[in-house]
This record gives C-alpha cells, sequence and structure tokens, in this order.
C-alpha cells in the first residue's frame, strides 16, 4: 500500500493546478461567450462602439477565430478601418495554418476576410512622427494618449482617420502638443518640437492672454466712468450758469446761491473722477495692447524667439517718473 501510494503522489500534484484552473477556464469560456452574444447583438443593433469591445474581451478571454473575423467585421463597420484590415490580415494568417478538416469549417469567412482587407489597405491613413535632431535623450513620445517606441520613430505607422493628439516631453520639459487630422488612404510625416527644460509651459500663452482681457476690460471700464461722470459735470456746469453771477443778477461770476454752491461742488467731484476714469482707461487699453502685440504664438515659443519686433518695457526714467510703453517696429 504504501509503495502504491508513493506512485500516486507524484501524479496527484501534478494534476491538482490542473484541478484548479479547470473551474477558471470554464468561467473565462462561459464569459466570453456572454460577452461574443452581446457583441454580436450591439453590432446588429448598430451600437458598434459597445459591440466591438464586448467582442474584443471576448476574443482575449477565449480566443478563437470566428470570434477574431467577428471583430474584424465590426471593426469595419464602426469605422476603424485600421484596426479591422489588421484583423483580418490576422484572421488569415491564422486560417492558413489550419490543418485541412477545420479550414473547412471556416466557410466563405477566408474569402470575405481577403475582400476586406483588400478593400481597407489602401484607406488606412499611414502617420510618421519624428524627433527634431538633437532632441534630448529620454523625450517622450506619445500618440493619442499612448506612449509611442523609439524604436516606431520615424516609421510610417498604420492608424485610423480623423483627429490625432500628438505630444512630447523632455525629461525636466514641459509638454509640447499637437493636433493632427487625417483623411483616408493619407500618409504624412510630421517632425515635432521638443520643449527644453526650463521652458515656458503651455498655459504661459493662455496666462498673457487673461492679462489681455483683464487689461482691456479694466480699460473698458475706465472709459465707460469717465464717460458717465463726465456727462454728469456737463450738467452740473448748466445748473452752475444758471445760479452763479449774471444767472443771479450779479456781476461777479463768482457768486452763487446755495444751488449754484451745491452744484459747483458736485461738478468738481464728478470732473476729477470723469478725469480719473479716462486716464485708467487710456492706460488699460494701452497695457492690454502691449501685452497682445508682444505675444509670442506657440512655435515662436518653442524656438525661443518673437517675429514682432516690438518690445514692451520702460521708456525712460527721471526725476519726475517712470514712463512705461512699448518700442519697435511692426
Amino acid at each position: 500500500m504504501t509503495r502504491c501510494l508513493r506512485r500516486i503522489a507524484p501524479l496527484a500534484l501534478a494534476l491538482c493546478p490542473l484541478a484548479a484552473a479547470a473551474p477558471a477556464a470554464a468561467q473565462d469560456s462561459a464569459a466570453a461567450e456572454t460577452l461574443f452574444n452581446q457583441g454580436l447583438a450591439d453590432m446588429e443593433a448598430g451600437r458598434y462602439e459597445a459591440g466591438c469591445k464586448a467582442i474584443a474581451e471576448s476574443h482575449r478571454l477565449e480566443p478563437k477565430l470566428g470570434a477574431l473575423f467577428t471583430l474584424a467585421t465590426c471593426e469595419s463597420r464602426w469605422g476603424r478601418i485600421a484596426a479591422a484590415s489588421a484583423h483580418f490580415g490576422e484572421y488569415l494568417a491564422q486560417y492558413d495554418q489550419l490543418p485541412p478538416e477545420q479550414k473547412s469549417r471556416q466557410g466563405d469567412r477566408p474569402k470575405v476576410a481577403r475582400q476586406e482587407r483588400d478593400r481597407l489597405a489602401p484607406l488606412v491613413p499611414e502617420l510618421s512622427l519624428a524627433l527634431p535632431p538633437g532632441a534630448p535623450t529620454g523625450t517622450v513620445v506619445k500618440r493619442d494618449g499612448d506612449v509611442v517606441d523609439s524604436a516606431a520613430l520615424g516609421a510610417s505607422v498604420p492608424v485610423e482617420p480623423g483627429e490625432h493628439v500628438v505630444s512630447t516631453q523632455a525629461p525636466g520639459g514641459s509638454v509640447w502638443e499637437t493636433r493632427i487630422q487625417l483623411a483616408q488612404g493619407e500618409k504624412r510625416r510630421v517632425e515635432l518640437q521638443v520643449n527644453d527644460a526650463g521652458a515656458a509651459p503651455a498655459g504661459g500663452a493662455s496666462g498673457r492672454r487673461t492679462a489681455v482681457y483683464v487689461a482691456g476690460g479694466v480699460g473698458v471700464a475706465g472709459l465707460v466712468l469717465g464717460g458717465i461722470t463726465g456727462a454728469l459735470t456737463l450738467g452740473r456746469k448748466s445748473v452752475v450758469e444758471k445760479h452763479c453771477g449774471s444767472g443771479i443778477g450779479s456781476s461777479d461770476e463768482t457768486a452763487c446761491d446755495q444751488v449754484g454752491l451745491d452744484a459747483a461742488e458736485s461738478a468738481s467731484a464728478t470732473g476729477l473722477v470723469s478725469t480719473i476714469g479716462f486716464g485708467v482707461g487710456l492706460v488699460g487699453l494701452g497695457a492690454a495692447a502691449v501685452l497682445y502685440l508682444t505675444e509670442p504664438n506657440q512655435s515662436e515659443a518653442t524656438a525661443g524667439a518673437t517675429s514682432r519686433r516690438i518690445r514692451a518695457g520702460v521708456l525712460s526714467a527721471g526725476p519726475e517718473g517712470v514712463v512705461l510703453g512699448a518700442s519697435g517696429a511692426w
């Protein structure tokens, strides 16, 4: 009996992992079938995004040639022609490895797959991304949020038609980002840009633009205030004329009754406010103009230069004060 147990023990140890894996495999198979049926129903109903994702997950859990063909068909209908073309090609490669008896079970799928692959191939856009010469080592390139392997840089890669977001970031540098629109069948090479460490972040331009809006708003508000109080001052002036000097029968133009005195005092206050308002308005609009005219665009900021020859700064300084403004040529 002891000798029998010794012979059985190694076999039992080998079978234990298989017994434990069997329920998990059965669960994956059941989940894959459920997902496939759900995805197929969504695809037939025109809900391609949900359908394709469910079928893709089904194929991941339990890779089957039929699921792969169905996934390619769903992606083709969805408009994901790059993925569909690749999956039809993958289906045909796996089909070619099947023994004859299994090939016969595929029916017309191989014929349809070849037709669809050949139809879609010329429509798939290709994008080549390249870093500029001298780009810092370790610069990370991303396309649509996914890191692009350095070995793939410079190679023409099939992508989906539509918009793609591409970014670069050098170690310690800020993110540079651009958007690329590709039509069906378009092939494009894009040389990227890289912000060096310490370069102004992407939000710098928007911060300056905000300052333009704030300064411009203050300028407009100052002019409005100056205009309103200026109109009030003119109104008070007509009251003063009626209640002072000849208006009250006096040869002394400075002589006023109480109404005239009140109007003169009020006119003096509103006149001062009007003057200040116009001054603030002109300064605000001038500052907004200087900020706008000296703002570099994105490509200029990346290159570290500005094409505008206008510069803001101190124009003159002396005992009486400092004059700020802009100088240069447009």
